[in-house]
């Protein structure tokens, strides 16, 4: 598509400095190069790029070259070269102001939008502003908050932030094998965000945001951990799904939860568990309490049993995970068996001890009481 016409409202006064030029061989004064460098600005807010705009004032200095005074009336070959000189002298100063003018509208404009977009994205993710002017905005931004979205929260070892190397590299990829519509990356509280918008394509961004994140490529260091909320409508919708993946997270760390990538619907369980943390509390003290009178106190015999869940009750796998012998093993479970009266071997009860080990993790017992 081609481009308008710059129109000559942008050379100023520019052939009034040339013919001074010409007569007299100075310099650009420093007014001069400040009108410059304001018509320079001037034209990248209209939109003009910077080679449509040396291109106009290359073009007028070649149009004004044979009228000019000095070349015109020069005395000989050695003052016409004296004026020449002192043109293109000018006319480079002139392009350079140009060129500074240009590039500070271009930095203004890059700051204003990155703070509109950081505005978005808090609005956005914490449910403020007005939905409707909220939808609007968030086209600007390739997101159509009518469908339903998805959002995922990776953290690594570093803060993330919009210059991060890492957040620069899956930027760069994501745009690059799906375009910028229906998906926003953006950084928040040293974590890095992708919204995706739902279907078939979500699933493929999401899937492609965490194989990126966590191996962004050689020289990269990737995330420790993604954390994947579930499919939401609406703008409220981004919200709810960007809550659960920060519980999922924080979940990961009080419950130490093995891999890498968390989803949210994988979690349901705990969400209801802590729902009634009275009920919690009252269950944690009913059938784990009695282990405070173990040995060592509650915790082995605790990190014991979270160890044979994991392994699904077989003991070799457990006893390599706890780095104790077998025999250690099975006495640790007699223990629990003699003092809380739940036999892990017994379907029902050890759902009922597993589901108490999960609440005093929750629940930080016992290194908090309860």
């Amino acid at each position: 598509m081609r481009q308008p016409r710059i129109p000559d409202d942008f050379l100023g006064g520019y052939e009034r400095m040339l013919t001074d030029v010409a007569a007299t061989g100075r310099l650009l004064l420093r007014p001069e190069l400040d009108e410059l460098r304001d018509l320079g600005e001037r034209a990248a807010e209209a939109g003009f790029g910077l080679r449509q705009l040396i291109g106009l004032y290359l073009a007028e200095t070649r149009r004004l070259w044979g009228s000019l005074p000095g070349a015109v009336r020069a005395s000989g070959a050695s003052a016409s070269a004296r004026t020449a000189d002192a043109l293109l002298g000018a006319m480079d100063t002139a392009v350079a102001a140009l060129g500074e003018g240009h590039e500070r509208a271009q930095r203004l404009a890059v700051r204003q939008e990155e703070a509109a977009r950081r505005e978005f994205v808090d609005d956005l993710l914490y449910g403020r502003s007005d939905l409707g002017r909220l939808a609007e905005r968030a086209e600007r931004f390739g997101l159509r908050l009518a469908r339903s979205h998805a959002v995922a929260v990776a953290e690594g070892e570093e803060r993330y932030d919009d210059v991060h190397p890492v957040v620069r590299r899956v930027e760069r990829e994501l745009i690059a094998r799906f375009g910028e519509h229906d998906v926003l990356l953006s950084t928040k509280d040293g974590r890095l965000v992708c919204v995706a918008a739902s279907g078939e394509r979500e699933r493929a961004i999401l899937d492609a945001f965490v194989s990126w994140v966590h191996d962004p490529g050689s020289g990269y260091v990737g995330a420790g951990r993604v954390a994947v909320g579930r499919e939401h409508p609406g703008a409220g919708g981004v919200v709810s799904s960007y809550e659960e993946a920060l519980s999922a997270l924080e979940l990961a760390d009080r419950l130490e939860l093995p891999g890498p990538v968390l989803r949210a619907a994988d979690l349901l369980v705990f969400p209801v568990l802590l729902r009634d943390r009275a009920a919690m509390t009252d269950l944690v003290r009913t059938v784990l309490g009695p282990l405070t009178r173990a040995r060592g106190g509650a915790g082995p015999l605790l990190e014991t049993l979270t160890a044979c869940a994991g392994a699904g009750y077989v003991n070799a796998e457990a006893a390599r995970r706890l780095n104790i012998g077998v025999r250690t093993l099975s006495y640790r479970l007699e223990r629990i068996r003699a003092l809380t009266g739940y036999d892990p071997g017994d379907a029902l009860q050890r759902f009922t001890l597993e589901t108490a080990a999960m609440g005093a993790r929750l629940l930080g017992w016992p290194g908090s009481p309860l």
